[in-house]
């Protein structure tokens, strides 16, 4: 029997702070865990929620962390992460013509921390953070957390979900005081050329705007597509720029929790700071692994996943296609999505059901057809659904068989 004082704890005297109501739980990792729970209840669900590869995570990390716990590696480090990680990405980093030293990085548990530092460390309250549409679900509330104001810009129609500088422009105001960027970009896959991303620095330059850019799924590029950090444009461009990154998409470390922050070296002080008073520093074992995994030459086995990804993107892509209902507002060249507008289904119904939003169209795949994606209105695209292609191949083939029969399925309503 539970006692009166467990009871009570169903209910709550405490105070929350405005902001902690305002923070809704990450919608892609609630779908990925009500995912994961109906598998673990033996329903047969195909999980294409997730932004994580299924490779397993490279060997050099995995004995470099066994190897730092029998050499009882396991206390605290150097709050900006141990001195030989911050080298070793640095070097990593300089190989897209970068120019960063171990002082301007900092480790961090995550890119997804290393963004919240970021923000931290440059927003007073009220500052106007510009973010690219659609986006990834957490960066406006990584920006409110902060205390700054996450104003949202949206790619005119028909310009395959890129931003330019005409949008930027329109969405400036004397408040704002940084421009996120994402290339690859998540959900929608997107690639900013060159040229692109050159203009849009400019303008960053011209208004003294700090440039955030992500930079997390850098390796994962395909096709005639090629990658290009912001801070390699210029050295003017250079000394705005945070540059975010980390070792969880590319080696298939998502649960070790590294990444890091990479500016000018003033800016790379304060996130450290930050970071003493917060994790103090991110895990000795993960940081070694990181170290395992940058510091080998591992260029042959990651090219050979980005062939196999690419392969499944390939396929993917071809599926969607072909079916009735579904349609891509831009070519996904890079990360790990296809983001598929499904307003093609709306106003069509399955036993009773009608389709009328993208989160009705997620919601009926999923019970009906046991395939789980992301609906897009938490990136702002509420007429998409986020389709994760890192599945093994057989299984996404299967996925896409189970969506294409459950569109065919679907009958005008009454």
């Amino acid at each position: 029997m539970n006692s009166p004082t467990a009871a009570r704890m169903d209910r709550s005297s405490i105070r929350l702070a405005h902001r902690a109501t305002q923070v809704p739980p990450s919608a892609t990792a609630a779908l990925d865990a009500h995912a994961k729970s109906l598998i673990a209840d033996g329903v047969d669900v195909i999980n294409l929620t997730s932004g994580e590869p299924s490779f397993p995570t490279v060997e050099p990390a995995a004995r470099a962390a066994v190897s730092a716990i029998t050499e009882d590696f396991t206390r605290y480090t150097a709050a900006a992460g141990i001195p030989e990680l911050r080298a070793a990405v640095a070097t990593y980093l300089n190989r897209h013509n970068t120019a960063y030293e171990a002082a301007n990085v900092v480790v961090s548990a995550g890119a997804k921390q290393a963004l919240q530092y970021a923000f931290t460390v440059l927003l007073e309250p009220g500052d106007e953070v510009l973010i690219p549409a659609p986006y990834w679900v957490s960066y406006p509330h990584l920006v409110s957390l902060a205390g700054g104001r996450p104003i949202e810009v949206h790619p005119a129609p028909g310009n395959g979900l890129k931003i330019t500088p005409e949008q930027v422009r329109a969405a400036l105001t004397p408040r704002t005081r940084v421009l996120l960027l994402n290339s690859p970009a998540n959900p929608s896959g997107v690639v900013y050329s060159h040229d692109e991303l050159s203009e849009l620095a400019a303008l960053a330059v011209e208004y003294d705007l700090t440039i955030v850019s992500d930079e997390i799924c850098d390796h994962w590029v395909y096709g005639d597509a090629e990658f290009t950090s912001v801070a390699a444009l210029s050295p003017d461009v250079a000394q705005r720029t945070i540059t975010i990154g980390g070792v969880s998409k590319t080696f298939a470390m998502t649960g070790w929790r590294i990444g890091w922050t990479a500016a000018p070296v003033e800016v790379a002080k304060a996130i450290a700071a930050v970071q003493s008073h917060t994790a103090s520093a991110p895990s000795s074992i993960s940081q070694r692994a990181a170290l395992g995994a940058l510091t080998t030459d591992l260029d042959a086995e990651l090219a050979k996943r980005r062939d196999e990804l690419d392969e499944r993107r390939k396929t993917t892509l071809q599926a969607i296609a072909d079916i009735p209902g579904l349609s891509l507002d831009a070519d996904p060249q890079g990360a790990f999505f296809v983001f598929a507008n499904v307003s093609g289904t709306y106003g069509l119904q399955t036993e009773g059901r009608t389709i009328r939003t993208a989160a009705d169209f997620a919601e009926l795949l999923l019970s009906q057809a046991n395939v789980a994606v992301v609906p897009g209105a938490d990136f702002a695209a509420p007429d998409h659904v986020r389709i994760s292609y890192t599945v093994p191949a057989d299984r996404l083939a299967e996925a896409l068989s189970r969506i294409a029969r459950f569109t065919a399925a679907l009958s005008p309503a009454a």
